[in-house]
């Protein structure tokens, strides 16, 4: 059974930074890719950064040049590093994974709050 086990989410200050980690069951070059998604109080889910096996990267344009996503293969890890963060940053963040056998996969979320 794969897993994918957020954290690293909390209470930050506007312009602040925290780095979010998805830890892996798996290798995680299984995947075909990692993402980061996120859900807004009220609002739908919506995607934030994905990562490809081959290392190419893609943003949501609300977090471009703000947020980086990353991964270090020896630890079965993806991190979501977030800086100059935004009120309406607020979201609980999901780690997302889909597998080349049609499988998608789901972290249970980690909170994050950007507060003054």
């Amino acid at each position: 059974q794969v897993q994918l086990v957020e954290s690293g989410g909390g209470l930050v200050q506007p312009g602040g930074s925290l780095r979010l980690s998805c830890a892996a069951s798996i290798n995680i070059l299984t995947f075909n890719s990692m993402a980061w998604y996120r859900q807004p109080p009220g609002k739908e889910r919506e995607l934030v950064a994905t990562i490809t096996r081959g290392g190419g990267t893609n943003y949501a344009d609300s977090v471009k040049d703000r947020f980086t996503i990353s991964r270090d293969n020896a630890k079965n890890t993806v991190y979501l590093q977030m800086n100059s963060l935004k009120l309406q940053d607020t979201a609980v963040y999901y780690c997302h994974a889909n597998t080349p056998w049609g499988n998608d996969y789901w972290g249970q979320g980690t909170q994050v709050t950007v507060s003054s």
